[in-house]
């Protein structure tokens, strides 16, 4: 197997939750020739990794959105020779990609939109971790089952801030008078999906509260698309936190997050961040639960949620709760949430 292919082309954290198996490919293929297909909005997590060859980038909902532009990809992997595919990545279009492209091993989910186009279908387990689901595509299909011996290191999701991306992280920091003896706390409170994300107000008072410490800074982390929630979250608090969201692009954040005691996120991205960086995180689940496979992979990290009758109520969550009454935020606290931050502070001072 000297030129293999891994096609991912969901979101950002499904990215950053792919690179165990970024690396476990390169540990049973040393040899390899190894190319990551991925959309352009996750394209810089990345950026560094030693274990990866080549990214190809593929824009399916813009500018290579269409019929052409798909068999125009076909015939650059085709082109490329792989002689084996992993596709986590669920979708029809993802596993017609490896069977057009004629990748002679194409192995992915038997609940893939597209299983029946794979050489090698692998049972997709509903309650384990994301990370080992993916995992499994290659433990199941070339260890057949057996898995190697991986310390829990290998499996965290790994991303790789340059030493611009820290100078970043460090100026930042700088112009915004945190000190060494500064304690900052990360909070990412976006979201694509309004039921994952708690209360803009309670993240304010959590703002308020822990700053009352004079040595407490808070930094708002996101993309350029939670700028707007951040800066109203801002917005509502006495002691101003840093808003950090639409100023950093993803391994910029890494790089910052990597100062932080602690990562404080919904169930989104930065929780696969803070991972990553190796930061405690305190994860936020409302309509969401983490027994889909996405809450954060590793032992010294919290989940926050609440015990309802209606959750979940879908994967992804929901544009608007369909009960009407969003509990599974409301009833997370205020109290709940800075009890579990002093807790981790208190452990990493």
């Amino acid at each position: 197997m000297k030129n293999i292919l891994i096609i991912q082309t969901a979101f950002l954290g499904d990215v950053i939750l792919a690179t165990p198996l970024v690396k476990a490919i390169k540990k049973a293929f040393p040899d390899c020739f190894l190319s990551f297909l991925l959309i352009p909005q996750t394209k810089e997590v990345l950026a560094h990794n030693p274990y990866v060859d080549e990214v190809i980038v593929y824009d399916k909902k813009r500018e290579e959105k269409g019929i052409s532009s798909f068999f125009a990809l076909v015939k650059k992997i085709k082109n490329k020779n792989f002689d084996l595919a992993f596709v986590p990545h669920r979708s029809l279009r993802s596993a017609l990609l490896a069977y057009l492209s004629r990748v002679s091993v194409r192995i992915g989910f038997d609940r893939s939109s597209g299983s029946f186009l794979f050489t090698q279908k692998i049972k997709y387990v509903s309650n384990i971790h994301e990370i080992e689901r993916n995992l499994s595509l290659l433990f199941e299909s070339i260890h057949s089952g057996k898995e190697p011996n991986f310390d829990l290191s290998e499996k965290l999701p790994a991303v790789f801030p340059s030493k611009q991306d820290f100078y970043f992280a460090e100026k930042l920091l700088e112009d915004e008078k945190i000190g060494e003896k500064d304690k900052i706390v990360g909070i990412a409170p976006g979201s694509v999906w309004a039921t994952k994300r708690w209360l803009p107000e309670r993240f304010a008072e959590v703002v308020d509260l822990l700053m009352k410490k004079e040595n407490i800074k808070v930094v708002l982390f996101g993309g350029k698309e939670d700028e707007s929630l951040c800066q109203k979250i801002a917005g509502l608090t006495k002691k101003k936190p840093i808003v950090a969201a639409g100023r950093t692009n993803i391994l910029q954040s890494a790089a910052l997050i990597s100062k932080c005691e602690l990562l404080l996120s919904n169930d989104s991205a930065p929780v696969h961040l803070g991972v990553a960086m190796k930061r405690p995180v305190i994860a936020i689940f409302g309509s969401t639960i983490p027994e889909f496979g996405f809450g954060p992979y590793a032992k010294n990290n919290v989940i926050l949620q609440k015990k309802l009758y209606c959750r979940p109520c879908g994967i992804h969550g929901k544009r608007k709760c369909p009960e009407k009454h969003f509990r599974c935020m409301k009833e997370i606290t205020t109290e709940e949430v800075l009890d579990a931050i002093w807790s981790k502070l208190t452990t990493e001072i």
